[in-house]
């Protein structure tokens, strides 16, 4: 885990940091002419558009601060205190339409659902993806359900598929956007690399920003540039000219697996915007490039799956850990170069 504080390091004047961009950390000193006032009034007050219930809420979770220690919503707010809040962001930014789609949920109760995410499906709206995505179909799934509402507390990219964890209401939105933010939800992940990895475990601390050359995809930044961002891996097999490993989430920044392993020379096999569509490791025979080439076609996405997730439950706080099976593409492709190595090691 980081020795990062509770909230990490934050803006001054209450402006908003984003962080993964599903939720926002206010940080803030009271001005010295305050008079006592009740933290959840003074809070609707201060920031634009935040609901008394919703301070409220955040407070029972533990995510407001007042000079280091958590504090309740009639906490009396006095000059020079400093204010530390978490709140997660609206849940729709736009007119969401429910829409049917097979979804494969691993886990639901009243509070919170596990669902396994398809390679392929984008989780909410965006630019060029306004329907069709996991959260109009969550919408489908909860319609009839009048006290609950898809709330994301995280996400995994279009094309990686597996685990992910959703909110069915906003209390639990919070308590779970706590536990993401303070790292200590646990998230693995399997991922198929190019080449030979040097070690059997390393980590990569690394700061995250947009790259300059592609505003699309991450690239490390030198500090005090982007956010940081770490990622422990771990070889579960080597295969000759790739490696399947183990990465293990410390923070959660977009990206974070895919541009961190190119930075160490390592990317995933067929993520295309990384650079890893292309042979980049082994031989110059006509017969391993048709090879690599059908593993291409077999799997044309990153190689990488979101295999563990494991959290607190908002509101019994049991311990709740749930695995994924590789889908079908990644472990046929997995299985193609297990036969390719050791066919080679048997030459």
């Amino acid at each position: 885990m980081t020795d990062e504080p509770l909230f990490g390091n934050t803006k001054s004047a209450a402006d908003a940091e984003e962080t993964n961009e599903l939720y926002e950390h206010y940080h803030f000193v009271v001005d010295k002419g305050q008079t006592p006032q009740r933290m959840d009034l003074f809070l609707t007050q201060r920031l634009a558009g935040i609901s008394r219930n919703k301070v409220q809420m955040a407070a029972k979770a533990g995510c407001i601060r007042v000079n280091g220690k958590a504090e309740k919503s009639n906490y009396k707010v006095k000059p020079r205190d400093e204010i530390s809040i978490l709140l997660p962001t609206p849940p729709h930014q736009l007119e969401l339409v429910p829409q049917e789609m097979p979804l494969d949920i691993v886990f639901e109760d009243r509070d919170v659902l596990v669902v396994n995410k398809p390679a392929g499906l984008v989780v909410h709206p965006g630019v060029a993806n306004f329907d069709g995505t996991l959260l109009n179909g969550l919408l489908y799934h909860l319609k009839d359900d009048k006290n609950s509402s898809p709330y994301l507390v995280h996400r995994i990219d279009k094309d990686t598929s597996g685990l992910l964890l959703v909110a069915k209401n906003e209390e639990a939105q919070i308590q779970l956007a706590k536990q993401f933010f303070e790292h200590t939800t646990q998230r693995k992940y399997i991922a198929l690399a190019w080449g030979d990895m040097p070690e059997d475990d390393g980590t990569v601390d690394a700061n995250l920003d947009r790259d300059p050359r592609d505003r699309r995809i991450r690239a490390v930044v030198e500090p005090p540039q982007g956010k940081r961002a770490v990622t422990h891996w771990h070889v579960l097999k080597r295969l000759g000219y790739v490696t399947l490993v183990e990465c293990v989430l410390e923070t959660g920044r977009t990206h974070q697996i895919r541009a961190h392993m190119r930075h160490i020379g390592h990317p995933l096999f067929s993520d295309a915007p990384y650079g890893g569509d292309n042979i980049l490791k082994g031989t110059i025979f006509s017969k391993y490039s048709a090879f690599v080439e059908n593993c291409f076609r077999l799997m044309p996405r990153q190689a990488l799956h979101a295999a563990v997730l494991g959290f607190e439950h908002p509101t019994t706080h049991q311990r709740l850990l749930f695995e994924s099976p590789l889908p079908m593409d990644m472990a046929t492709v997995i299985e193609r170069w297990t036969e390719y190595a050791d066919g080679s090691s048997q030459r």
